[in-house]
């Protein structure tokens, strides 16, 4: 059920990727209290974007889950701030990350929902 969904202007190796998308799917886990069986990261690099009118290292983020509280947001911004500074050199000023808590029966897997 947590989707997070991870856009950049930074190039990223195929190696990097995938470190990448499985820490961010370990985080993930870790922070919303969900199995990892359940977590989907999507990474998109090298995009051409422009924060406060530089092209300078920047990232938008959407974080998605059911069940998410105010509380996992911070802690999730805080912890992904940490993350893309150690591995890709962007500041946290220069992260936006959008979270959605949505309702389990809408959110489809396997068929059905989990609602």
């Amino acid at each position: 059920m947590p989707y997070l969904k991870i856009t950049t202007n930074v190039p990223v190796t195929d190696p990097q990727s995938l470190m990448l998308l499985s820490e961010f799917s370990k985080l993930m886990a870790q922070q919303t209290g969900k199995p990892e069986r359940y977590v989907m990261i999507e990474l998109m690099e090298n995009k051409a974007m422009l924060f406060a009118g530089t092209n300078g290292p920047l990232a938008y983020l959407e974080c998605k889950s059911i069940g998410l509280t105010e509380t996992q947001a911070k802690s999730i911004s805080a912890a992904i701030s940490k993350a893309l500074k150690e591995n890709l050199q962007i500041n946290g000023d220069r992260i936006y990350i959008e979270f959605s808590n949505c309702p389990g029966e809408f959110w489809g897997w396997n068929g059905s929902t989990f609602g």
